[in-house]
């Protein structure tokens, strides 16, 4: 059925705005040869958009051009501040940036363990504030969080989990109390890494992989078709989690000692290292934060060829990893999986093709192993890409016309524009 006026208006609308977020300041003419709208529609919505204070003229396009078709239209990124919190269980991380997603503050700060719940929260809460005064944001629109742990699909919150801290928990409600016209949003620290890396990072160019996250823990996350996939319960990517051979048990429902998490977690890279004679990995750190350290060092030092053994430590870590690849590539054949984390990133290019060679042998399905170019800062990225795209979505729809979200891909841009 054709569309609405009132719903083809709304539609070439947030066409516009993609273009000017996507390419930057556009003139009418760019705009106009870029959605194959007519001149008079493109300069209807240039006037909508103009008056409902979304973009304004940053410039003209040339000395030799003057005129309407000369000026230069951007977003008026100050319209609305976002911040993305990547919480973890040692600290938290802070980024707060304006409304085409550029980052004017960042923070970050630990959080020791044996911290009370309520103290830990007002700590995480004071940072976020200090970070929005040093940005200079009167107000935050909206609020990203990624941490990890299971997020409930019907509440939209992170369940009570066994090992996690409960301050992560308090967290999301005490932002909202103290933020009230804030909207708050929490994610699983994994998927938001995949966001991450699909937008930004080593999975640009796919519409269906898996990021298999290598940090303190383990996890996946699923993208199919362009789609995050987070199961029914949302537990989709625990693969930590997932039993497999090597280890001296099974995992239980509420300890994921004895699944993929034994073979691959930051402690049991330390002590794998320890095994192949890696001298520096002699005895395992005491907290989460310096198992991970010691782990990203152990293998970035292997990698580099800066130690004896480290050839002989990373093909044993390749092995390990290929198993949990290899369960995934069976399942979901997803063509691509993408090392992600703090000890992906230390692998690199060396890690992932010595993974790719072992899967190679396990599995029919062609899987190609790629290292991640984000590391451990996906998840904050993450964070703040999905803040930015759900401000958006509701300053960039018209209340008055609201357009439903699958109209309008996030991931590109349609085809056809409505006349």
């Amino acid at each position: 059925m054709p569309a609405s006026p009132s719903t083809a208006r709304a539609i070439n609308d947030r066409l516009a705005l993609r273009l000017l977020q996507q390419e930057g300041p556009l003139t009418a003419g760019q705009l106009k040869q870029l959605t194959g709208l007519s001149r008079p529609t493109v300069a209807d919505l240039v006037e909508r958009l103009t008056d409902a204070g979304l973009i304004a003229v940053v410039g003209e396009a040339g000395e030799q051009r003057r005129g309407p078709n000369a000026k230069v239209y951007g977003i008026i990124a100050d319209r609305a501040h976002l911040a993305a919190l990547d919480v973890r269980t040692e600290g938290v991380a802070v980024a707060v940036a304006d409304l085409v997603g550029r980052v004017l503050a960042e923070a970050s700060a630990p959080i020791d363990g044996e911290t009370g719940t309520g103290p830990a929260v007002e700590q995480a809460v004071a940072l976020v504030e200090r970070a929005v005064k040093e940005a200079g944001a009167d107000r935050l629109h909206t609020v990203g969080i990624g941490a990890p742990g299971l997020i409930d699909p019907a509440s939209g919150e992170l369940r009570d989990s066994s090992g996690l801290p409960e301050w992560h928990r308090r967290l999301v409600a005490a932002l909202q109390e103290r933020l009230p016209e804030t909207r708050v949003s929490v994610e699983n620290e994994t998927n938001l890494a995949a966001v991450a890396e699909q937008r930004d990072g080593a999975a640009r160019d796919r519409d269906t992989f898996v990021l298999l996250w290598l940090g303190h823990g383990t996890g996946a996350a699923v993208v199919l078709d362009g789609a995050l996939r987070r199961g029914a319960s949302g537990g989709t990517g625990e693969i930590g989690f997932l039993p497999v051979p090597g280890t001296s048990a099974l995992p239980t429902a509420t300890d994921c000692e004895g699944g993929f998490h034994s073979l691959a977690s930051a402690a049991a890279v330390v002590d794998l290292a320890a095994r192949c004679g890696v001298p520096a990995a002699a005895g395992r750190p005491a907290s989460a934060g310096g198992a991970l350290r010691a782990a990203v060092g152990l293998v970035r030092d292997a990698a580099a060829g800066n130690t004896a053994p480290g050839a002989a430590f990373l093909d044993a870590l390749a092995d390990r990893l290929a198993v949990g690849v290899a369960s995934v590539a069976a399942i979901l054949d997803p063509g691509c999986v993408v090392l992600g984390g703090e000890v992906g990133q230390a692998g690199g290019a060396g890690l992932a093709a010595r993974v790719a060679e072992r899967l190679a042998r396990m599995t029919p399905l062609p899987t190609e192993v790629r290292a991640t170019t984000l590391g451990g800062g996906a998840v904050l990225r993450g964070a703040l890409l999905t803040a930015r795209d759900r401000a958006q979505e509701q300053l960039f729809t018209s209340p008055e016309r609201p357009l439903p979200e699958r109209s309008l891909p996030q991931r590109s841009l349609p085809q056809r524009p409505l006349p």
